[in-house]
């Protein structure tokens, strides 16, 4: 039969063998996992993650799996999946990719489940784990680049919610040594439970949309295995009949090329953006861009004096549901433009504890929201590739003193260094682990390639 664009995703998904993966894209993978474990550690210490949590414990099933920061604590597969998905994205702390996905937390959470759920005999190791991790980014990435539509800041479906629930799907499948048919099967089950809007940004629901794409790509994967067929042209563009094409306005699907030497992933082309403070990415450009014009303000008047400022200039790019102009709470607080620049001018960082509701509420940090201006440059696009973030303040004197960042700390064109990777590792972990077994996930994902036993990590 004539090869479609859903039947080479599914042959590539099947053919996919760790000698594929070079050295550079293994390790990048494995940076991404010891992130986004430690992104789940602390995220399972919030009030979401607690509520996600209560609500899975309602059910009784095969408790078999893990959560993230609860020794002790198991579910069935799919909740422990659904759960820790909550914990990676509960504080927006997770890695972000280009065009703009949160990759990570909707594929490891399901590997990490579906490894615990597989009788001992069969257990995969660690380097057919990652290889699964690695075909569910390549799967995500590919099916972000079918539209130009999502290369900018979203503004309808949230991106993980999409592609990270096929992402899932995929690397489930490749995980359970699905068939090249039931791959396909896997996908076009996948579409049926994919989405989620983007008006739920900055609420207790967003992190949800995390959770649910590695839980229902891990069910997609589950039925499939078990027989459930599905649209085998889902990825296609059929006219009259939307498949994935229903998410995006312009779609242009291209067939993926088989694994081997002639296919290059995506993940070796670019990098991965890693946060250094648990808020939306955009806010990054502009807490640089206020931390450099702090430095200067500091120099010019020997320490930060609010009082000598008349206004503050913001110039961002026109993205709606990230230009909150005062935040009421913790969630409108890691997606507002306005509050992490002041919050980066007052205290000089922006970390875990400025989110607070006491953070948010202090007088002192209401009176610099007082003070902010937005501007919208034409060549300041929403995009994460091309976007930049400038603060300008403009004294009583008259002086005006700017800051300017086009590529922040932790962007994939100025990656973490391994030692700013295991700080923050470390400093998430030891929210709910001691240091023994902080430095044992080290070792273990380190060296995951040689582990025996994938589910012991």
């Amino acid at each position: 039969p004539e090869e479609t664009v859903t039947s080479s995703f599914a042959s590539f998904i099947h053919a996919a063998r760790p000698e594929h993966l070079s050295q550079t894209v293994r390790q990048r993978s494995k940076r991404m996992i010891l992130d986004s474990i430690g992104v789940g550690l602390v995220g399972s210490t919030t009030r979401v993650f607690d509520i996600a949590l209560r609500y899975c414990r309602l059910y009784s099933s095969v408790a078999v799996s893990s959560v993230y920061g609860k020794p002790g604590v198991k579910l069935s597969p799919t909740l422990a999946a659904f759960t820790n998905g909550v914990a990676t994205h509960s504080m927006d702390f997770d890695d972000t990719w280009h065009p703009a996905t949160h990759p990570s937390g909707a594929v490891l959470p399901a590997l990490l489940a579906a490894s615990q759920m597989l009788p001992q005999n069969t257990k995969p190791n660690g380097l057919d784990f990652l290889l699964a991790f690695n075909v569910g980014l390549e799967v995500q990435g590919r099916l972000m680049h079918f539209s130009t539509e999502a290369h900018n800041i979203p503004k309808r479906f949230h991106p993980p919610s999409v592609v990270g629930t096929l992402g899932s799907a995929a690397a489930t499948a490749k995980l359970l040594s699905l068939s090249s048919a039931q791959c396909c099967h896997a996908l076009g089950i996948a579409a049926s439970l994919a989405g989620a809007p983007m008006a739920n940004a900055a609420t207790q629901a967003k992190p949800l949309h995390v959770g649910n794409a590695t839980r229902l790509g891990l069910e997609a994967a589950l039925l499939a295995a078990r027989g459930m067929e599905a649209n085998p042209l889902i990825l296609d563009d059929v006219p009259g009949c939307s498949g994935f094409s229903a998410f995006y306005g312009v779609y242009q699907p291209k067939p993926l090329s088989a694994p081997g030497e002639h296919h290059e992933f995506l993940l070796e082309k670019q990098d991965i953006a890693f946060k250094r403070f648990p808020a939306h990415l955009g806010m990054h450009w502009v807490v640089d861009a206020a931390l450099s014009v702090r430095n200067l303000f500091v120099n010019y008047a020997g320490s930060f004096c609010p009082s000598l400022i008349r206004s503050i200039m913001l110039k961002i790019p026109v993205s709606k549901y990230i230009n909150r102009p005062f935040p009421s709470s913790e969630h409108q607080a890691r997606h507002s433009f306005q509050f992490n620049a002041c919050t980066a001018l007052l205290d000089g960082e922006v970390g875990l504890g400025s989110f607070s509701e006491s953070s948010i509420q202090r007088q002192e940090l209401r009176e610099l929201l007082d003070k902010v201006v937005v501007e919208h440059p034409e060549d300041n696009v929403a995009n994460f590739d091309k976007m930049y973030g400038e603060v300008a303040l403009l004294l009583h004197s008259g002086d005006v003193l700017t800051g300017k960042c086009d590529t922040f700390y932790g962007h994939w064109r100025k990656p973490l260094s391994k030692e700013s990777l295991l700080k923050k590792f470390r400093s998430n972990a030891s929210h709910v682990l001691p240091e023994e077994k902080i430095e044992a996930i080290i070792t273990l994902v380190d060296n995951l390639e040689n582990l025996s036993d994938s589910s012991q990590l």
